[in-house]
Parts: C-alpha cells; structure tokens; sequence
C-alpha cells in the first residue's frame, strides 16, 4: 500500500511521444550497424550531463557494440541539461564538429518547448552519419535494444 494513494506518478512522455521516438530510432538505424538509445530522466545528479551521459553508457554496456559505434543521447528534461556521446568508433569518423552541431539542434529545439520534435531530428541526423560511416551489412544485428531508457 502506498503511502500517499492519491497521487499518481506522472509518465515523462505520453505513450504516442515514446512510440514516435523509438520508431525514429527503429527507422535511423534500419540502414547502419551503428546503435543509439535515449536516456531520459527528469534530473541530472551529476553537476556535468556528460558524466551522467558516460555513467549511463557503460551501465547500457553501449560499449560493447563490435565496431564501437553506439550513440547515446541523454536528457534530463526538469534540469533542462543534455549530452550526446558517441563511442570512439563513431566519434573517429565524425569529430567533435558534428557533436556540436547535434547539441545546437537539440538546444534549439528545446528552447523553443519542442522537446519530442528536437531529439527526433537529433536521432535522424545521428542515423544518417552513421549510415555514411557504418553501412549495415550482410549478418549485422541490433545489438542494443530500441526502447527509451527512464531513470527516477
């Protein structure tokens, strides 16, 4: 029994805001060997989201992918922080310019309150770099799951 059964836990995302951002992540990585998950939590107990955005990656095991090219974008939404971080294989091919560029997309989207929207370009642009680099090939597999990561 909860101790306080009147209040209701609210969701970060609706159900349509989720389905939207999985199947972004679902069609950017269709044509890459390249992984990206989102990592979403309201607050960032880190005074740097980049700790946080690496703490989540290695807990993920994101670097663990065989051509090391996961990407990671984190975001605690209260906090209004955010990280992206991509594994050394992608990282080597792109640079921090494109890191960059990603992060005003983000910042740009989410100042003007289009959370969804930002992070759903962010994750395009993310898969078409990593179809440039990572091509999917014959016997690549997905190998991290699709779904959003919450964290309380």
């Amino acid at each position: 029994m909860r101790l306080f059964p009147f209040s209701k836990k609210r969701e970060i995302f609706s159900e349509a805001d989720k389905n939207k951002l999985v199947q972004a992540i679902r069609i950017a990585e269709r044509l890459t060997s390249g992984e990206i998950r989102l990592f979403v939590e309201n607050h960032c107990s880190y005074v740097d989201p980049m700790d946080r955005a690496r703490q989540a990656f290695v807990s993920l095991g994101m670097e663990k992918t065989k051509q090391r090219n996961g990407v990671l974008v984190y975001v605690a939404l209260k906090d209004h922080q955010f990280a992206i971080l991509g594994d050394q294989g992608i990282h080597d091919k792109v640079g921090d310019d494109f890191w960059q560029k990603e992060a005003m997309l983000l910042k740009t989207h989410f100042q003007s309150d289009r959370i969804i929207e930002g992070i759903e370009a962010c994750i395009r642009e993310i898969g078409e770099s990593l179809r440039t680099h990572f091509p999917h090939e014959a016997g690549d597999a997905n190998e991290l799951p699709d779904d959003i990561v919450f964290s309380i």
